[in-house]
């Protein structure tokens, strides 16, 4: 089986972001695969593992930075990599699909799984449009997953319990917290991944003529910090009145 993974490198979250100038200062950043998709590498990984035999291809849409996060795609147990270099061109979600689209088609893929959505945008479109773009039945937020009998078995939650979805391969996967825990890579892989393919191609050549983003970002900022919290120490009745009266007048709730 030929698996392709969509990946995403991210700065982390944990850290202190600073944003000036409406963009994230990259000074003292962490730089991650993006969670989710470390989650659908992990699949990937043991899927083949199962299997016995196949290849894992780890494609990601970015800049040279993102060689960082696709060696460590390879040192987890990713056969090769392939880089969209996008620099150079404005992007939004459909030009980035796009590209990761034709390098999937032109791969001949069983399947493709990818994070349901990045922690930076939180935009939650660039797997379900490359699967719309190559007509590709999706299975999405997935917690559980098995490939047997030439289709995809999925499961995932809903309120008050989980369903069970099918679909034919080639499909597309998007993973979701539980569908597995990521291993980490080891001296060995980390060594190996070293001499792994991983190729750059251009996005340019990848885009149909004349295609451009069609969604700018017009400002990036941080949210307020939340204040203080406010306790009320007087006898309850009194409390409560407060309370109330705090409630509608200042954080206008009621």
């Amino acid at each position: 089986m030929k698996i392709a993974v969509l990946l995403k490198q991210t700065f982390d979250t944990e850290d202190r972001i600073v944003v000036k100038d409406g963009a994230v200062v990259p000074e003292g950043v962490t730089y991650i695969i993006n969670p989710y998709d470390e989650l659908a590498v992990e699949e990937a990984l043991r899927i083949k593992e199962k299997a016995g035999q196949g290849e894992v291809v780890v494609i990601s849409a970015g800049d040279g930075k993102v060689q960082e996060a696709l060696r460590k795609a390879l040192a987890m147990g990713a056969d090769r990599a392939v880089r969209v270099d996008m620099e150079g061109l404005a992007v939004d979600e459909a030009i980035v699909a796009t590209a990761l689209a034709t390098v999937i088609q032109e791969g001949g893929f069983d399947l493709v799984i990818g994070g349901w959505r990045a922690i930076d945008d939180g935009s939650a479109q660039v797997a379900v449009r490359v699967a719309e773009q190559l007509n590709l039945p999706q299975l999405n937020v997935v917690t559980k997953l098995q490939i047997e009998g030439g289709k995809a078995i999925a499961w995932r939650e809903i309120d008050g319990g989980s369903e069970v979805i099918e679909a034919p391969l080639p499909a597309l996967v998007t993973a979701q917290r539980g569908l597995n825990d990521p291993r980490y890579p080891n001296m060995k892989g980390i060594m190996q991944a070293k001499k792994k393919e991983l190729k750059t191609v251009s996005a340019s050549s990848l885009l149909p003529a004349g295609a451009t983003a069609k969604v700018k970002v017009l400002e990036t900022f941080l949210p307020q910090a939340k204040a203080a919290g406010k306790i009320f120490k007087d006898d309850p009745a009194s409390a409560v009145q407060a309370l109330v009266s705090a409630l509608r007048e200042e954080a206008k709730v009621i």
